[in-house]
């Protein structure tokens, strides 16, 4: 599904996994793809550094007790992929001010990165770590893999210093997707983390948020009392 191509739906496979169990056989059925509030897959991939450039790997075990992004998208040398990219390479100083480490994933090798770095204009001066998982492992954990393809969807997953999911974005390969909106939830993810506080749609650093960690008698059914829709959307 290159992302030249239409919304094409996926055709809906069971998978099914005979577990012996008391000499039965059991059928499970696929979990939900939603990976917010569970663990993050671990990963071991081979990688491209771009800020070095010379080849690497990267770690989940290096990431714990750290911020992380795992952003995947389908494919080298296609179209919407380069903007994504280096839209985030693009705030990438603004992510490590915050403490966030950044890993792009696609199901292409590690010398498909190096050139596509190396050859694509709008990704010169890219300081990205660039994985690949050609085997689809990774993806597949992740739940973002189109087997028919055998590329990723646009899936990206934040997950905080505990291991834990705590946001996740997955679309098909036609649209890219927004870093301005990304970094406003990794800044309110932060925040609600550090005080107990939860934050309203669209919260940026400086407006209100709900303190429902002192008030939370008080505010159930009388939100309105603490913020406005104007305030929200201002």
């Amino acid at each position: 599904m290159a992302c030249d191509t239409g919304a094409k739906p996926i055709e809906e496979k069971e998978n099914l996994v005979n577990i012996e169990n008391n000499n039965k056989q059991e059928e499970k059925k696929q979990m939900s793809s939603s990976l917010v509030l569970r663990k993050a897959p671990a990963f071991k991939m081979e990688a491209y550094d771009s800020k070095t450039g010379h080849y690497t790997e990267v770690n989940s075990e290096d990431m714990k007790g750290k911020w992380h992004v795992v952003c995947f998208y389908p494919a080298d040398f296609t179209f919407v992929c380069p903007t994504e990219i280096a839209a985030m390479n693009a705030k990438y100083d603004e992510f490590q001010e915050l403490g966030v480490e950044i890993t792009a994933v696609s199901t292409d090798t590690k010398f498909s990165h190096k050139r596509f770095v190396e050859t694509e204009p709008i990704l010169e001066g890219l300081k990205l770590t660039i994985a690949a998982d050609p085997t689809g492992e990774v993806s597949r954990a992740y739940g973002v893999m189109i087997e028919e393809e055998g590329v990723a969807l646009r899936g990206r997953f934040l997950i905080n210093p505990e291991g834990t999911v705590v946001a996740q974005e997955v679309q098909a390969p036609m649209v890219g997707r927004n870093v301005h909106e990304f970094l406003r939830q990794v800044r309110a993810w932060q925040h609600a983390e550090k005080t107990g506080e939860v934050c309203p749609a669209g919260w940026l650093p400086g407006k209100k948020t709900l303190p429902v960690n002192t008030d939370v008698e008080q505010m159930t059914g009388r939100v309105g009392d603490y913020i406005t829709i104007d305030e929200i959307m201002s």
